[in-house]
């Protein structure tokens, strides 16, 4: 029987998780957060997450965040979309179509647009990046402002070296600094089709791939240290190699496995 739902809301100055990592599972989803080291210089940890998990109509919104200057412009960003949830999970509830995602982006926009959230932006300390990844059926829709990253780890497409699904965008941010102040609001998005098979999902924030020694700066990295292995046990081991690296940014890894059994797009000679 599949569970119904379940949620996840954290930000890095509740539990900063310094010197020591955590991995949590909410249903099949699996978070890994480390706040970095404090011999490295690590005082505070500014990442958040938000995890909303819908088991009978088979959809996951995963959010993840890397504020800077403090934790308020996370903060503010995770409760300002847990108070409009219902706006956004209504849509989810809905049969996979081309208008599901294009709702789902509206509402982002019309959100992060609207007046009493921008004001607020303007009120808060500091700003994040912010990344969005919403599955349903096969396929996954994502939203990106800032240098969070998304991967999505198959053995077709890691042969033709495909891992990485968004570009990171150095000077986009939600906050006191906000690119939706702006004429033109600076984002990236779009869609992807899952291949048919075992997909694993990964976000995570910059700390990851910015470890001293480079461990993970290459996508391919991070899939050879997940592929074959259950993902709880992927994710702790990722956390534990750039803990073992002594990064001193903090990192936040949120991961899943799909598995499509429907039919998937191939070349018309294949």
């Amino acid at each position: 029987m599949k569970k119904k739902s379940a949620a996840v809301m954290w930000v890095g100055s509740e539990n900063p998780f310094i010197d020591r990592f955590n991995v949590l599972s909410v249903q099949h989803i699996v978070l890994g957060r480390f706040g970095g080291t404090a011999a490295a210089g690590q005082t505070k940890n500014e990442d958040g997450c938000l995890i909303w998990v819908n088991g009978e109509e088979e959809w996951e919104f995963v959010m993840v965040l890397d504020a800077h200057h403090s934790a308020k412009s996370a903060e503010l960003v995770i409760q300002y979309m847990e108070q409009n949830k219902e706006i956004l999970t209504s849509l989810l509830s809905g049969k996979v179509s081309v208008e599901l995602f294009k709702g789902v982006e509206t509402a982002l926009l019309k959100l992060l647009q609207a007046e009493s959230f921008l004001a607020a932006c303007r009120d808060t300390k500091g700003e994040t990046a912010l990344l969005i990844a919403v599955r349903k059926g096969k396929y996954l829709y994502w939203f990106s402002v800032g240098d969070c990253l998304l991967y999505v780890f198959h053995p077709e497409l890691a042969a033709f070296g495909q891992y990485q699904i968004n570009q990171r965008q150095f000077y986009e941010w939600i906050g006191q600094v906000n690119t939706f102040e702006q004429l033109v609001p600076c984002f990236s998005s779009g869609v992807r089709e899952l291949r048919q098979g075992e997909n694993q999902l990964l976000l995570t924030t910059d700390g990851l791939v910015e470890c001293p020694g480079a461990v993970f700066s290459e996508p391919d990295s991070i899939w050879q240290q997940c592929k074959d292995i259950a993902t709880t046990d992927s994710v702790s081991a990722l956390l534990a190699t750039i803990q073992k690296n002594h990064v001193r940014d903090s990192t936040t890894v949120v991961s899943w496995n799909v598995n499509v059994g429907e039919p998937v797009s191939y070349a018309s000679n294949q």
